[in-house]
């Protein structure tokens, strides 16, 4: 019976993982262990890597086709209810003439295939970057262009990432014949097995290097600092990462170049504390505006804009200013601003002051202050 793993595990992802981040994973898993990278170490390493290699690329084709993901998670095998194995109904309709074929298949049932191979390219992705940068709190909320000053590996220019001289200093391998892979037979007791594996004269990329590249040392790739222009969105939050494809280190052999990965920090506004696309804030008021009511100034995203606060109105008041908030990113669409009221108390009252007000309190009555007037009816009962 064929070796059950967490497909997921493999991967180290969870089970809610987005198809993007399914294949981040998986080009991070496939480059560490991919069969050139340990082409020149002990056997058992190299087994060892190459069964890893194998099982990060089945999981990567499971759970990156979403009938198969389904399957897997409803049964924990991507077959169905019925697990691996042949079709008993397929081969019926066969009759069993192609008896090769049938026993492929049986023995697929088992061993995952009949032939077993690993991906016959000497390909490797590049690496990716990731920087941290921090902007500042309205420069998140209105959008800023910034310069990102990078340290990457680039093919180098004079031998084309071959790491011959001029490009052309090299031969074919002939121990792989250009192919880059190598096959071996071995017998089972289910019977023949096919078997490629990295050629170890050329690891993998079927040439062989005659003469040096001066310039990269027959590495096919330099260091080089670049400055990329990256356009942050309006409406980018603290934490939130940007993904420049293509912008981070070379690949070899044709591989693909890695990704520059921008991690977005934003820093605190003094007054402004965002949720999601909404905004808050508290506001100070007069205990006079609170009771007679009046326009009072609203900072805003935006500038200044008045409010007309009504009559009594109480400390903690919540007031909103629909579409007043942060702008939703690749969106026109914004949230709310939200601000708390806080009546304040004044302090340092003159003589003349006290009378004033202890004669403005004597002339309230009981029904201005239905609060007070609740409280003190529960305490008296």
């Amino acid at each position: 019976m064929a070796e059950k793993y967490d497909y997921y595990q493999t991967l180290g992802i969870n089970k809610n993982a987005t198809d993007e981040e399914i294949k981040s994973a998986y080009r991070k898993m496939a480059k560490k262990y991919h069969p050139d990278l340990y082409s020149t170490k002990p056997e058992a390493e190299r087994k060892a890597a190459e069964e890893q290699f194998k099982k990060v690329n089945h999981a990567y084709d499971v759970l990156s086709d979403k009938q198969k993901r389904a399957a897997y998670d409803q049964y924990g095998d991507e077959n169905g209810p019925m697990g691996g194995g042949f079709d008993p109904s397929g081969a019926g309709a066969q009759g069993f003439g192609d008896f090769d074929s049938f026993f492929g298949d049986f023995f697929s049932a088992f061993t995952g295939g009949g032939r077993r191979t690993t991906r016959n390219n000497g390909r490797i992705d590049g690496d990716d970057i990731t920087i941290n940068i921090t902007i500042d709190f309205m420069e998140a909320v209105k959008g800023v262009q910034k310069d990102i000053p990078i340290t990457r590996m680039e093919q180098c220019a004079d031998c084309h990432g071959t790491g011959a001289k001029g490009g052309t200093a090299y031969k074919t391998c002939s121990r792989c014949g250009g192919m880059g892979r190598i096959t071996t037979r071995q017998n089972t007791i289910f019977g023949q097995q096919v078997v490629q594996s990295v050629c170890p004269d050329c690891r993998g990329t079927g040439k062989i290097i005659t003469d040096t590249c001066k310039n990269c040392g027959g590495k096919g790739a330099i260091k080089h600092s670049r400055v990329i222009h990256a356009n942050i969105p309006a409406g980018i939050d603290n934490g939130q990462m940007m993904t420049f494809h293509n912008e981070g280190n070379c690949g070899k052999n044709g591989g693909q170049n890695g990704n520059l990965i921008l991690i977005v920090n934003v820093r605190p506004h003094p007054l402004f504390k965002r949720k999601g696309y909404d905004v808050y804030f508290d506001v100070p008021i007069s205990f006079v505006t609170a009771a007679i009511g009046g326009e009072i100034d609203v900072p805003t995203l935006d500038g200044i804009t008045k409010y007309k606060v009504s009559e009594g109105t109480q400390t903690g008041t919540l007031c909103r200013l629909s579409g007043k908030g942060i702008k939703r990113v690749n969106s026109e669409s914004r949230g709310d601003l939200y601000f708390t009221v806080q009546v304040q108390t004044p302090s340092g009252l003159s003589k003349q002051q006290k009378e004033m007000l202890n004669g403005f309190e004597k002339s309230l009555s009981p029904n201005q202050s239905p609060k007070q007037k609740k409280f003190a009816e529960f305490i008296r009962k």
